[in-house]
């Protein structure tokens, strides 16, 4: 007997399940983040540690995040995250093994953050791809939208939790942490999806290199990660908030924490909006209107002395950062098929991560030849005339209309 599609996202039972899941791991994640960095500079006082923390968790996702992709195109995707979770579950026990016992050092910091990165590197295309098996067709962009909320949601209540939780000592938040990411384990235990049956690909390097070769000859795919990663490389304005909250505003820390809030702040609220109104018509034009906003919105920042207005700012950058990911996340997962999708979202989770930490990098070294205000300026400007060159170069992305358009 088939089942009716419930009408609302909220009523779909197995899609609750993934997204209660997700948000267990979110949460676990920023908050091992935070305690990790705090009892990393309590050891050592040294801000290249720091640097060293997340050099950890970049170099799993640059070395096996093709491999992950492949490995979800083959294998049982649910209970492959399930392994992946339980692999960081179990790095962020011996963290609190390790804190308890006294025995923590910076040589073993970094070494279980690197293995907590690994699961990650193995973890995030994995989840990505499960999604389409978890919900109907017709539900699926508003998956997308609920599940990018989680990302926001963590970003604002993790750091937080996870830093009152550091005032306990570091065990407490590895220990919350570790319960939370096996929680998310059992939780998918419990998740039913129907997974369309799929040809095992042979593991060699065509297959390896497979997602590369998908996306570069798809223009719709290819032009809107391609977009997506030339934004956020010119974007970097957050990384840059600790001076703007120091020299623009001399508002100190609590300024810093609110400068934070407010793009995930801007992006929970659009997100909970494209949960229970979903995009249907012209996604195309959308979400070149959305990077371009984008762009105005960091223009507006940059020239900004309101705390108010930069604040007001920042919601915006994070709204439409929220809408253009959402719209990303919903084409290339449906543009490509089932078979693929595991390659492909390995290669989309490569490049959006990557872009994030060298846009930082970019914001930076700019900032330190020309000053704060003109690095975030110019990388304003960067993302208005990328958007108008990404119009021009790809046209079939521009003309996009519906999700589930018909190929011709």
């Amino acid at each position: 007997m088939i089942l009716p599609v419930p009408e609302s996202i909220l009523r779909h039972r197995p899609f609750m399940l993934y997204w209660s899941a997700r948000t267990c791991v979110a949460l676990g994640y920023q908050m091992l983040g935070v305690a990790v960095a705090w009892q990393m500079y309590a050891i050592t006082g040294s801000a290249f540690d720091l640097g060293l923390v997340g050099l950890m968790q970049f170099l799993p996702s640059a070395a096996f995040m093709l491999v992950a992709g492949q490995i979800a195109d083959r294998y049982d995707r649910r209970r492959l995250l399930q392994l992946w979770q339980m692999v960081e579950g179990l790095a962020a026990a011996a963290l609190a093994i390790a804190s308890v016992s006294g025995w923590a050092s910076r040589g073993f910091i970094l070494a279980t953050v690197f293995v907590f990165g690994t699961g990650r590197a193995f973890e995030m295309p994995t989840q990505s791809t499960l999604l389409p098996n978890v919900v109907p067709a017709s539900l699926f962009p508003r998956a997308v939208a609920a599940s990018a909320s989680t990302t926001q949601l963590a970003t604002i209540i993790g750091p937080a939790a996870g830093g009152a939780l550091y005032l306990l000592g570091p065990t407490v938040p590895y220990t919350i942490c570790c319960a939370l990411i096996f929680a998310s384990v059992v939780l998918l235990a419990f998740m039913r999806i129907e997974r369309p049956a799929t040809t095992r690909t042979p593991i060699n390097l065509t297959a390896f290199f497979a997602g590369i070769s998908y996306i570069r000859h798809n223009p719709i795919v290819l032009g809107v990660i391609s977009l997506d990663l030339f934004a956020v490389l010119l974007g970097g304005a957050t990384a840059l908030l600790p001076i703007f909250a120091d020299e623009v505003f001399h508002l100190g820390a609590e300024g810093l924490g609110l400068l934070r809030a407010a793009p995930a702040a801007g992006a929970l609220a659009i997100t909970a909006l494209l949960t229970t109104s979903p995009l249907t018509h012209r996604v195309g034009a959308v979400m070149f209107t959305s990077v371009a906003c984008f762009g105005v919105a960091t223009i507006v920042f940059a020239l900004s002395t309101s705390f108010v207005l930069s604040m007001i700012a920042l919601a915006v950058l994070g709204a439409a950062d929220a809408v253009s990911v959402v719209i990303r996340m919903t084409l290339v997962q449906i543009e490509t098929p089932d078979e693929m999708r595991g390659r492909v979202n390995a290669v989309n989770s490569l490049f959006a991560g990557t872009s994030n930490q060298l846009g930082d990098f970019r914001a930076g070294l700019m900032a330190a030849w020309l000053g704060a205000i003109p690095a975030v300026l110019v990388g304003g400007v960067g993302i208005l005339v990328v958007v108008l060159i990404w119009m021009r170069a790809f046209p079939a992305l521009r003309h996009a209309d519906s999700f589930y358009a018909k190929k011709t």
